[in-house]
C-alpha cells in the first residue's frame, strides 16, 4: 500500500480509500457480517481511509463502521458527513453540532478524523457552516474538515475560514468535469481531492452492462448514462477499456483506477465493493502503469462530448453547489 498526507493536515491516509455507500441497500440487499469481513480484509491489506455518511442507510452505514472501529480504531482514518435532510440539505450551525454528536454516537468513537459537509446549503452562508465545523475541531471532536460537490468559489470562501483538507466529488474517466476549475483550485489550496465512483458505478469495470439485470431497488437503474437512449453508445466507449485491460492482462476496473493514478493532481479514489477480491484488485492497480498512448486514448475516448447522458439524475444534481 502507498500512503500520503491528507491535505492541510498531519493525517496519513492510504492512497486508496473505501467508499462505504456500496455496503448499504443503495445497491440492493446487503449482509453486514460479510461487509465487515470485506472491511477487515481491506485493513489487513493496508487500506486505512474509510468513508461513510450519516445519510448512507439513514445512519446504518455508520453503525457498520462502528463495528470495524471497535476492533481496529488505531488502524483506520474515519471520515463521515452531514448535510442531507428530508427534502434537501441543511448547513446551519445547530445542525452541524447536532449531527456531529449523532455520528460520534453511531460510530462509537470520541473523534472523527475527517468531517465533511455532504452538500452546500444555498440558504446558509458557507462561513457560518464552516465556522461551526471549526468549533468542532476546537472542541476535539473532529480532526480535519472536508466538503463535497462544492464549487471553486465556495471552496475558497470556506478555506478562508478554516483550511479544508479534502473535497469529495465524483471523478472517473467518464466524469471529468472537475478538471476545468475544481481540481486546479484544490491543487492551489493544498486540498486532497477524494474521488467517488471512480469506476462509474460499475460501468467502467465491466460489471454493469445491462441495468435490467440489476436488482429492483438498485438505484443505478435510474442513472441517465445507463438509459435505453445512452446505453449502447456508452458501452461502445467502454470497449476501449476492455481492450487495454486484455492487452495488459488486468481487470477493466484496474485500468479505470490506473487512469486516475496517472493524473497530475492529488486524487484519492474511494471505490466501494462487497467483494474482498476486488479490494485486492483495487490496491494492485497502484502498480499498473499506463503508457502515454494508452492514457491519451482513454482521455480522448471519454471526453465530455463523447459520453452521453448526465452523470446522475437531475434531482441529484440539483443539490450540487453552483458557487
Amino acid at each position: 500500500m502507498k500512503f500520503q498526507k491528507l491535505g492541510n493536515s498531519d493525517i496519513e491516509i492510504s492512497a486508496i480509500g473505501f467508499g462505504g455507500n456500496v455496503l448499504t441497500t443503495f445497491f440492493g440487499p446487503v449482509d453486514d457480517d460479510k461487509s465487515l469481513k470485506t472491511l477487515n480484509h481491506a485493513v489487513d491489506l493496508g487500506l486505512t481511509f474509510m468513508d461513510t455518511s450519516n445519510s448512507y442507510g439513514g445512519g446504518v452505514n455508520e453503525e457498520l463502521f462502528a463495528r470495524l472501529a471497535a476492533e481496529r480504531r488505531d488502524d483506520i482514518v474515519l471520515s463521515t458527513k452531514f448535510g442531507f435532510v428530508e427534502g434537501g440539505v441543511c448547513g446551519t450551525p445547530e445542525h452541524v453540532r447536532e449531527e456531529c454528536e449523532k455520528s460520534l454516537k453511531r460510530l462509537g468513537v470520541d473523534v472523527i478524523d475527517l468531517y465533511y459537509q455532504h452538500r452546500v446549503d444555498p440558504d446558509v452562508p458557507i462561513e457560518e457552516t464552516i465556522g461551526a465545523m471549526k468549533e468542532l475541531i476546537t472542541a476535539g471532536k473532529v480532526l480535519s474538515l472536508g466538503m463535497s460537490e462544492a464549487a471553486p468559489a465556495t471552496i475558497r470562501r470556506a478555506h478562508a475560514v478554516y483550511p479544508i483538507s479534502a473535497l469529495q466529488t465524483e471523478y472517473s474517466m467518464w466524469s471529468r468535469f472537475a478538471e476545468n476549475e475544481i481540481l486546479p483550485t484544490c491543487q492551489e489550496l493544498g486540498i486532497t481531492y477524494v474521488g467517488y465512483s471512480p469506476m462509474g458505478r460499475g460501468f467502467l469495470s465491466g460489471t454493469v452492462t445491462d441495468p435490467s439485470t440489476l436488482v429492483e431497488n438498485d438505484r443505478r437503474r435510474g442513472m441517465p448514462r445507463l438509459s435505453e437512449d445512452n446505453l449502447d453508445h456508452n458501452l461502445a466507449l467502454v470497449q476501449t477499456v476492455k481492450d487495454i485491460a486484455e492487452a495488459k492482462g488486468v481487470g477493466m476496473g484496474q485500468i479505470a483506477m490506473a487512469w486516475i493514478f496517472a493524473s497530475p493532481y492529488d486524487i484519492v479514489p474511494i471505490p466501494g465493493t462487497r467483494n474482498p477480491k476486488h479490494v485486492e484488485d483495487n490496491i494492485a492497480a497502484l502498480d499498473i502503469v499506463l503508457t502515454p498512448d494508452e492514457k491519451t486514448l482513454l482521455d480522448e475516448t471519454f471526453s465530455d462530448e463523447n459520453v452521453k447522458g448526465l452523470r446522475s439524475p437531475e434531482r441529484v444534481l440539483s443539490t450540487v453547489d453552483k458557487g
